[in-house]
């Protein structure tokens, strides 16, 4: 947690807060309490940032679906799995990082090797690192795939390959396609084409983020449209998926969820929608004679 940053989104988008943070740094998270609960005006009230100490205490607010709108859990794939059953509440947020790299046939090499590397190497516990690259089988034939793999090597990532790559390779097996390392180590598989590419991540993925390498534009085009994830990249690292990168300022997190904010989630995530409607005396009575006619109006709430 970092409750400064979180603090602020939340006095910016008008949202109340309940913050946790983990009990290694309970200190740390009272002394930072107080600072940002000593910062907001008395009009506003320094009960608007409350501060949760005690593990205990989580499960009773989970059942409290009639007065906490949405829960924004940060950690392990476990705590937020686990925070999902528990409660009614909606949750934000996601549970794995399963990130893939396709490296297509027509890719330009040098390109591919630069942000393989740095989607896997850049921070490798991040959830938005590199957990499985997966390259076109053609490049096994030109060599192109023997020196890239080489280069992570080189770089001390550990490889583990699916069942073609670990034959072509003679790599270990991975033990499932579906696994977060968050570590340097990844696991490489050989595909026939995009669209098996693309079957694979929808497959095995988890709908965080992903990539293609390739300087075909039709063929990243169908990558793009059709991977159905939060952040679907061309020629670029999947590194690149977060708040402060994507412009949004301070982030609360990344979701993979379809329903709201999606990907990383700035302020604008943390707001939904309310009607206002100002009228003198109009009814609707079955539509009868009304011409309905939609404009934008400059309005002061």
């Amino acid at each position: 947690m970092k409750p400064g940053k979180i603090a602020s989104l939340a006095v910016r988008s008008g949202n109340g807060l309940l913050l946790k943070g983990g009990k290694e740094a309970k200190r740390s998270n009272a002394i930072l309490h107080k600072v940002i609960t000593s910062s907001i005006p008395p009009t506003v009230g320094e009960r608007l940032i409350g501060l949760v100490t005690s593990r205990e205490e989580i499960p009773e607010l989970l059942k409290l679906d009639d007065v906490i709108d949405l829960v924004i859990p940060r950690g392990s794939n476990k705590l937020v799995s686990q925070i999902k059953a528990a409660t009614k509440i909606p949750v934000l947020g996601h549970a794995d990082g399963i990130c893939h790299v396709f490296i297509d046939k027509s890719a330009d090499l040098d390109m591919a090797k630069r942000i393989v590397l740095d989607a896997k190497t850049d921070y490798p516990a991040a959830c938005n690192a590199m957990e499985t690259l997966l390259v076109h089988e053609d490049l096994v034939q030109t060599g192109g795939l023997n020196d890239l793999i080489l280069e992570l090597q080189e770089k001390g990532v550990s490889l583990f390959g699916g069942p073609k790559a670990s034959s072509v390779l003679s790599i270990p097996e991975a033990n499932s396609f579906h696994h977060e390392y968050g570590a340097l180590a990844c696991t490489v598989e050989i595909v026939e084409d995009v669209n098996t590419a693309i079957e694979h991540i929808h497959r095995h993925g988890s709908a965080h983020t992903d990539s293609i390498i390739t300087e075909d534009k039709e063929v990243a085009e169908l990558f793009l449209r059709q991977v159905d994830s939060a952040a679907v990249l061309h020629n670029a690292s999947t590194r690149f998926s977060d708040g402060f990168r994507f412009g949004l300022g301070a982030e609360v997190g990344i979701s993979t969820s379809r329903i709201h904010a999606r990907g990383p989630v700035g302020v604008e995530g943390l707001l939904t929608t309310r009607w206002l409607a100002r009228g003198s005396g109009q009814v609707v009575d079955g539509d009868k004679e009304i011409v309905y006619t939609h404009r934008d109006l400059n309005l002061e709430a």
